[in-house]
């Protein structure tokens, strides 16, 4: 094995660790309760797990992204009806290191230099991410309202054939 590919794996171990610790430090100051913590810890390296496979998969960063926050939607809905919490307990915590800070700080930085050309293009950058991790989100909460709608359509309708064969 190279050095090189250790070196590249070893690095994105720790990228994988400091955003677990990134979701946990922002779960707490979310104040979400201590029994939910390493899941939403999970929840932000899972998230970022998805980002690098997908750039490593060739996607941009766009797409990228969007996949992350599927993936962290996903595993927030998921958590939530295994632990019975609101989704927002891992969905906020876990969906924080894909918010693009950077971003928005390169915009206002490239403002105040006067640099219009630059700041035009990290408005652009910006606003892509955090529209298609709205999207995402939306896309991945209504798949969730649709089943969980069936199911319990399905559920009331069994019910009823169960209750007409007893009579």
């Amino acid at each position: 094995m190279e050095w090189e590919s250790v070196w590249r794996y070893l690095e994105q171990l720790r990228e994988g660790v400091s955003y677990d610790c990134t979701s946990i430090t922002f779960a707490v100051l979310q104040e979400t309760p201590k029994k939910y913590l390493g899941c939403a810890g999970i929840v932000g390296a899972v998230g970022w797990l998805a980002y690098l496979l997908s750039e490593h998969a060739g996607a941009d960063t766009v797409l990228a992204t969007f996949i992350s926050a599927m993936t962290i939607t996903l595993i927030s809905h998921t958590f939530a009806r295994i632990f019975k919490a609101p989704v927002t307990v891992f969905l906020i915590a876990g969906i924080l290191p894909t918010v693009p800070g950077a971003g928005m700080y390169r915009i206002v930085y490239y403002i105040i230099q006067g640099d219009r050309a630059m700041s035009s293009y990290y408005l652009t950058n910006t606003l892509e991410l955090a529209g298609v991790i709205a999207i995402a989100i939306f896309i991945m909460d209504t798949l969730f309202r649709l089943f969980q709608k069936g199911w319990k359509q399905n559920s009331l309708k069994y019910s009823i054939k169960m209750n007409e064969k007893k009579k």
